[in-house]
């Protein structure tokens, strides 16, 4: 059994892990917090979704199959759907890909955060692991979870190469320091993640 084991998450080490970025979506273009709140796309992010997904879809295949997931949230969902045709595959939502959750803070502008809470805001925005924006999921918190998330995806498919379609913090608790835009995609792997380490002034 051991033997089994030690075969499977060695083959695991080796798939490819795609994060793309959802889409635009109507709280974005608004510049409302979402965390777990769940907006649809904007008709801006569904255009440019559908304009994107065939080149994503180019640039993930390989040698090796596609498992394609994404967060349960419907922004990152709507997204999912566009590259899922051009894949040929299925997409399946995974709760454990949600966004960062921030609490009461969810669906407001910045400028109502800072009015309501501004000493949470201030010590949220220098990046501090600790911090709950909005009572809710501090960046230490979805640290851990962004990872042990990943790595269930990669023990259920470690047979394939996988398209996470997913969210700003979510990708930065698992790449620190990036900043990826709109349906922008990053390639990293399981050994990058189990090795990375929050740069100075960016812990989570």
């Amino acid at each position: 059994m051991g033997r089994r084991d030690d075969c499977g998450r060695a083959g695991a080490s080796r798939l490819k892990i795609w994060l793309l970025r959802h889409a635009e979506s109507e709280w974005n273009a608004a510049g409302r917090w979402q965390g777990h709140g769940d907006p649809p796309l904007s008709e801006a992010g569904r255009a440019a979704a559908a304009a994107r997904a065939e080149s994503v879809a180019r640039r993930v295949t390989g040698d090796r199959a596609l498992a394609l997931f994404s967060s349960d949230l419907r922004r990152a969902i709507e997204t999912a759907e566009f590259v899922a045709r051009a894949l040929s595959v299925e997409a399946s939502p995974v709760a454990g890909l949600r966004e960062l959750d921030v609490g009461s803070w969810t669906g407001l502008r910045r400028d109502e955060i800072e009015a309501k809470d501004p000493d949470t805001l201030v010590a949220f925005e220098t990046e501090d692991p600790d911090v709950r924006p909005g009572g809710a999921e501090s960046r230490g918190e979805i640290r851990v979870r962004a990872r042990a998330a990943v790595e269930a995806l990669a023990d259920r498919r470690s047979d394939a190469d996988l398209v996470l379609v997913v969210h700003l913090g979510f990708m930065r608790a698992l790449v620190p320091g990036a900043e990826p835009d709109h349906l922008e995609l990053l390639a990293t792997d399981l050994e990058a993640i189990r090795s990375a380490r929050p740069l100075a002034g960016h812990p989570g």
